[in-house]
């Protein structure tokens, strides 16, 4: 086994905000003004989207490179579904995702089979993709290919 890579944040919050610092970087979580927040950022599941997103991107390009896979970028659109009862604290509903929905428009001059592989290997590999996947949520991906111009 390699060696164990460890990740930190630190964060204060105030009222529903909360000002995350991770190394050199800053982000707020909130909560919409409706849910009594202050909407100075996106709410945790939002980054959780985005995470998705971002991890997968990143672990494309990173396969790409040592596989020889022609990837010139990945275009991603993704919903998720919740039932709110869950963090209503109501037995038996989740207080997290249901079904999460990744569309990804892939630039690549590569063909569907070898996109479809590309897709699989990508899955696998994310480690956000994999952690949310273990909780039990429902993905569904579908990966289009988009021809280089």
């Amino acid at each position: 086994m390699g060696k164990e890579i460890r990740f930190q944040v630190q964060a204060a919050g105030k009222g529903i905000a909360t000002h995350v610092v991770s190394g050199d970087h800053q982000f707020i979580v909130d909560e919409p003004a409706g849910l009594g927040g202050t909407d100075s950022g996106p709410n945790p599941l939002e980054y959780v989207l985005g995470a998705l997103a971002g991890c997968e991107e990143a672990t494309a390009q990173m396969i790409a490179q040592r596989s020889g896979f022609q990837l010139h970028g990945i275009r991603f659109h993704i919903e998720a579904s919740l039932d709110p009862r869950g963090f209503a604290g109501v037995t038996g509903a989740r207080p997290y995702f249901q079904q999460v929905h990744v569309h990804a428009v892939v630039n690549t001059p590569e063909t569907e089979e070898r996109l479809h592989a590309f897709q699989t290997v990508v899955e696998q590999r994310c480690p956000v993709f994999t952690l949310i996947q273990a909780a039990g949520v429902e993905m569904q991906a579908h990966w289009e290919k988009e021809i280089p111009a």
